[in-house]
C-alpha cells in the first residue's frame, strides 16, 4: 500500500478530515488501539475493544456503538490486505479553547490500515534518556499523549538499533518505546508494574495469563544484568526476543521460543 486506507467519522457521520478544533489534536484528548490483521480478521478484537472501553471510561469519552463500529471495520478490512495493521483513534471531538471538556461531546473516530512492520531477528536495544511520566490516573490506558515515547524514539537513528528501553521517573524499568518488556529472572518471567504509568499491552496480559510463573515486579536497570533472557511484546508483532542491550548479550532461550510459539497459535505475529 502506498497510502493507508483511512475512514474518518464525526459521531456516525463520515467526514473528509478532522475538525481543526478536535481535542485529540489540541490536547491529546483521546485513545488509540493498534491491532494486528491476520487472514482478513482482527484476532484480538474483543480484547482491544475491552481496553478501549476501559480507557473511555477513565477519560469520560462516549464509545461508538459496538455493532456500528464493527461494521465500519469490516468494510475497511474488505478493502485491505489480509495481513496488515489496523489503527483506531477515538477522540473527544471538537471543543472550544480551554481544557474544560464539552458537556455533550461528539467523538471523532479515525480508522486506518497500514503495512506490517518488517520482520526482525533478535532485537538490539539501547537505553533511552527520556523517562516515562508517572500519572496513576492514566496508568494502563492507551491515551493519545505519547510525547514521552516520541522524545525517546527521537534519540537514535542508527538502523542497527531496533528499540529503546525507558525508565520511569523513579528510575525503575518501565517499557520499550512501543512494547512491553519481560525479563527471565531466577526462572520467572517478570514485567514492570503499571501502577503509576505505562500501557497495559494485550500481549503482556496474555503472557501474565498463560505463563504460570509470570508476574509484575519492580525492576531496576541492574536487574537485567542477571536476567537469563529478555523479550519485548505487543499485539502487532507478538513476542520479540532480545539479543543485545548495550554491552549485555543474550543467546536464544528455549523459554522465549516456547512462549512465542504458543502466542503465535492465537495471534499470528510478524
Amino acid at each position: 500500500m502506498s497510502l493507508p486506507a483511512t475512514r474518518l467519522f464525526r459521531g456516525r457521520e463520515a467526514v473528509a478530515c478532522l475538525d481543526p478544533a478536535d481535542r485529540g489534536l489540541a490536547y491529546g484528548d483521546g485513545l488509540f488501539e493498534t491491532m494486528r490483521i491476520a487472514g482478513g480478521q482482527v484476532p484480538w478484537w474483543d480484547a482491544h475493544m475491552a481496553r478501549l472501553g476501559r480507557g473511555a471510561g477513565v477519560l469520560g469519552i462516549p464509545l461508538p456503538d459496538r455493532d456500528w463500529l464493527r461494521a465500519q471495520v469490516e468494510t475497511l478490512l474488505g478493502e485491505s490486505p489480509a495481513s496488515a495493521v489496523l489503527k483506531l483513534v477515538l477522540t473527544r471531538g471538537a471543543g472550544g479553547r480551554g481544557y474544560a471538556p464539552p458537556a455533550a461531546p461528539e467523538p471523532g473516530l479515525v480508522l486506518s490500515v497500514h503495512e506490517l512492520p518488517p520482520a526482525q531477528g533478535p532485537l538490539r536495544l539501547r537505553w533511552c534518556r527520556t523517562r516515562v511520566s508517572l500519572q496513576p490516573a492514566l496508568a494502563g490506558i492507551k491515551h493519545l499523549n505519547r510525547l514521552d515515547q516520541v522524545l525517546a524514539r527521537a534519540e537514535w537513528h542508527a538502523p542497527g538499533i531496533h528499540e529503546g528501553l525507558m525508565l520511569d521517573a523513579s528510575g525503575n524499568l518501565a517499557c520499550a518505546t512501543a512494547a512491553n518488556l519481560f525479563a527471565l529472572v531466577d526462572g520467572r518471567w517478570l514485567t514492570p508494574s503499571l501502577a503509576d504509568g505505562g500501557v497495559a499491552g494485550l500481549a503482556r496480559a496474555w503472557v501474565l495469563a498463560n505463563e504460570p510463573a509470570a508476574a509484575e515486579a519492580v525492576l531496576k536497570p541492574e536487574s537485567l544484568a542477571s536476567a537469563e533472557a529478555l523479550f519485548l511484546c505487543n499485539a502487532v508483532r507478538g513476542i520479540l526476543p532480545v539479543g543485545q542491550l548495550d554491552d549485555l548479550h543474550w543467546p536464544p532461550h528455549p523459554a522465549t521460543e516456547s512462549l512465542r510459539r504458543a502466542l503465535g497459535r492465537e495471534l499470528p505475529a510478524a
